[in-house]
């Protein structure tokens, strides 16, 4: 009988250990295939800084590198310039990348880095209890905003693919969910095309995943799936964002 449906070679058989009903494993899956489907598992490196995806490096079966709090892109930008030839691609929770690695982000994407961003955002701080974060929505009750973002007092959430977007130095942005089957196929054909702007040496990519806590959030894994869809995707549209000059829009 012929085997359809397998591991990919870019995922170790670790077990994870993310909450039930994360969507965490599911982009990681997504991540994996786009590798072995690009053939380049042998010359890819992560890097994982601190958040809910801190133990990534038990889970890719490539070169991984533990980066510190909101550091992935420095640190990306120092492998990708002194080995061109390899691909590399942080991997980042909202707290991480839209927080104290503000600046990181943002002039990785200025310069044009030609690195891969896997941007994940749950809305939340994940793995500390969750608190709120720079991408909490307005309204959205957390342990530190018990009764609701007030955006007079803390400000509103940062639409990071907007932003990015702006930045010539960016080549590819989209924002995905894995709410679907349908939006898991467009999440991995953005991922693919992120991994190809890169390989094609055409600049910064980042892939935004909206992406489900249920624990913090309190809800079922169902729940979760249908709150993005409802809530979260409102604020933050679906979509590609920006795409290489001359290239056609499609996630």
């Amino acid at each position: 009988m012929q085997k359809v449906f397998g591991r990919p070679e870019a995922l170790t058989e670790a077990p994870t250990h993310y909450c039930p009903g994360c969507t965490h494993g599911i982009v990681h899956r997504i991540l994996a295939e786009v590798i072995d489907e690009l053939g380049v598992r042998e010359r890819t490196v992560g890097v994982v800084p601190v958040g809910c995806a801190v133990f990534a490096y038990y889970y890719f079966n490539c070169d991984m590198i533990e980066a510190s709090h909101g550091r992935a892109p420095a640190v990306a930008t120092g492998v990708k310039r002194v080995l061109p030839g390899n691909v590399v691609f942080s991997y980042q929770g909202d707290g991480d990348l839209a927080s104290i690695g503000t600046a990181e982000i943002v002039h990785a994407a200025a310069r044009g880095e030609n690195i891969t961003v896997i941007f994940i955002n749950n809305a939340i701080y994940g793995m500390t209890g969750g608190q709120m974060a720079p991408t909490t929505l307005p309204g959205q009750k957390t342990t530190t905003s018990p009764s609701g973002r007030d955006t007079a007092r803390a400000g509103y959430p940062i639409r990071v693919c907007e932003m990015l977007s702006t930045l010539d130095g960016a080549s590819y942005i989209a924002r995905v969910s894995c709410t679907s089957p349908a939006n898991v196929a467009r999440a991995k054909r953005a991922v693919k095309r992120a991994f190809e702007v890169q390989l094609s040496g055409s600049g910064f990519s980042l892939v935004e995943f909206l992406s489900s806590c249920p624990t913090n959030w309190g809800m079922t894994p169902i729940d979760a799936l249908r709150w993005i869809d409802e809530k979260m995707s409102a604020y933050y549209p679906l979509g590609e964002y920006k795409v290489p000059e001359g290239a056609r829009q499609g996630a």
